[in-house]
């Protein structure tokens, strides 16, 4: 992988991005910056994020690849890359069967993709792939720098990384929220997970296969399940569950760190820098 991300970094839905917060980002060490959902094919965000800082990585998790055009991304890949050499990695999914109506074949559908990225001049070790499932994990690892789960636990990360073996990039998404108070916390991280994620097959069907029951995914998820997906508590016992990916053998985790309502999310951020020594 050409892209240096460093052990941890900031992933946030990309509504919630700003040039401003980036560089706050960037100087409390994260390594890099994640724009979240399915950023349009121009990728002018990413742009924008790399413009306002100096080394921090930024990537995307993920493009759509039913909405955003393989032959219009490659172009925005090399614009960036030529701007900003070494310092974005694309990643790329096939998003969710109920939000996309031509969700058909995904599998091949993500392989002609990666050929278009290919024929393209886009270097499979610039982009990434979003995969749950032993065949996604496998594509990733073949295909491009590596993976990245969404969603999931240290459990997840273990089985993925025997099946990647070394060498092959593991970036997993963990959600956060700093508070003591275990009832408030999961009141904000619920509804994080609850919608869609609860209703969303692919993520259900990777849940069931780590060992969560029908019952833990019911009626906006059981207490352990949301326990298991938001890590809570103050900020080292948080710093403490990401590192519990890198035991397992992530080589970098996104944190997604959550507030309740409009609240500013980098007094939380800076609490966790420092608990995690990113400085």
């Amino acid at each position: 992988m050409t892209v240096e991300l460093g052990r941890y970094g900031i992933w946030r839905h990309a509504g919630g991005l700003t040039p401003e917060l980036a560089r706050e980002i960037e100087a409390l060490g994260y390594g890099a910056v994640w724009i979240g959902g399915s950023p349009p094919a121009d990728l002018a965000l990413a742009e924008s994020l790399l413009d306002a800082t100096t080394h921090v990585a930024v990537g995307t998790s993920i493009v759509n690849m039913w909405s955003s055009p393989a032959a219009e991304v490659a172009a925005s890949y090399h614009r960036i890359e030529a701007r900003h050499p070494g310092r974005f990695l694309l990643g790329v999914g096939v998003g969710h069967p109920e939000a996309t109506s031509d969700y058909t074949r995904p599998y091949a559908s993500l392989v002609a993709y990666l050929d278009e990225l290919d024929a393209a001049g886009v270097p499979s070790a610039g982009r990434a792939i979003a995969a749950l499932g032993p065949k996604m994990l496998k594509l990733s690892a073949d295909r491009s720098a590596g993976a990245q789960p969404y969603l999931t636990t240290p459990r997840h990360t273990r089985e993925s990384r025997e099946l990647l073996g070394d060498g092959v990039l593991l970036a997993p998404e963990h959600k956060v929220v700093i508070d003591t108070d275990p009832q408030r916390a999961r009141s904000v991280g619920r509804p994080f997970v609850h919608k869609p994620y609860l209703g969303l097959r692919n993520y259900t069907s990777n849940l069931l296969r780590l060992g969560w029951t029908e019952a833990d995914i019911a009626d906006g998820g059981s207490d352990a399940l949301i326990d298991a997906l938001v890590a809570h508590g103050d900020a080292d016992a948080v710093a403490a569950q990401l590192a519990g990916h890198v035991d397992a053998g992530a080589d970098h985790v996104c944190a997604q760190v959550l507030t309740e309502g409009y609240a500013d999310p980098l007094p939380p951020m800076r609490a966790l820098a420092e608990a995690l020594e990113l400085g």
